[in-house]
């Protein structure tokens, strides 16, 4: 097996590098690498990338997401989600469903938003959680990030129903707080599970119970999931791609490519303005995965 991409639907309780432990295991692979991580607590979808695959995850990871979240109001916590300890209440209840769901639209567009500290990103070569985990805070520069969508779904006491999709880099944690202080209460992610990253989609996705034995009906082509234009090669013009050598290719395409040869999916390619397609990550094998 050369590689590819397996949609799993991860399951509370686990944590993404558990789902590649047990990926490895069942599919007596070591070269397994995951597009975006999930919290252990929070379930849903988790692309999984296997041998060369892992190679083109930077392809995949840029896609926008999709989460249907349960907020709870009335309290924060350390982490922003209920596994933390509650460090805020107030009351707030959830009576008013038209100044709620006209807050929740209000975080619609480009916005800023602070990433929380129990989160992996570097701050002096240490991860925010880790800084947490020892009880330091440390200030941490808020970043632009997109909702594209947000539509409410259900209140039921204090707890609000909502689907969202998102840039890449969204904490759905800190959405809530702040859709929480906007409302003028706390607030709390309380459950999460992510429905989509790009074009996986959890309805496509598959249970742990389901991979059992390996089935190789499970992976699937990581080429149709890269939104690049695509190109096709001669055999001999694939070869010397094949081999780090640009070639010629008479294209209006500029930019990155996928590669092909013979309908097979070989690589990653850059078009330079003289026609010359440059090898950027090439699969060392053509055969189909």
């Amino acid at each position: 097996m050369d590689g590819g991409i397996i949609n799993i639907l991860k399951p509370p309780g686990m944590t993404s590098h558990d789902i590649i432990s047990y990926i490895r295991r069942t599919y007596s692979i070591k070269r397994v690498g995951h597009a975006g991580t999930l919290d252990p607590a929070a379930a849903g979808v988790l692309p999984v990338a296997l041998g060369q695959a892992t190679r083109l995850l930077e392809y995949l990871i840029a896609d926008n997401k999709s989460y249907r979240v349960e907020m709870t109001l009335g309290y924060e916590t350390d982490t922003g989600d209920d596994t933390g300890n509650v460090v805020e209440h107030s009351d707030c209840k959830a009576n008013d469903c038209q100044s709620i769901e006209n807050v929740v639209r209000s975080f619609v567009g480009d916005i800023p938003q602070v990433p929380p500290m129990h989160s992996a990103i570097k701050i002096n070569g240490k991860k925010l959680y880790e800084l947490a985990r020892e009880g330091i805070t440390v200030e941490r520069q808020s970043r632009i990030i997109h909702i594209e969508h947000i539509e409410l779904l259900k209140i039921v006491g204090n707890k609000v129903l909502f689907d969202v999709s998102c840039s890449k880099g969204t904490y759905i944690r800190s959405l809530c707080i702040d859709i929480g202080r906007k409302l003028g209460c706390f607030a709390t992610m309380s459950f999460l599970v992510r429905t989509r990253v790009g074009q996986f989609h959890l309805s496509d996705s598959k249970i742990l119970e389901e991979l059992t034995g390996g089935p190789q009906d499970a992976i699937l082509s990581p080429d149709q999931f890269i939104e690049l234009p695509s190109v096709q090669l001669t055999h001999e013009q694939s070869e010397a791609f094949r081999n780090g050598r640009r070639v010629q290719y008479i294209n209006d395409e500029q930019g990155l490519l996928k590669v092909y040869d013979a309908g097979m999916f070989v690589g990653i390619g850059e078009m330079d303005d003289s026609c010359m397609i440059k090898p950027v990550k090439v699969l060392s094998s053509l055969k189909q995965f």
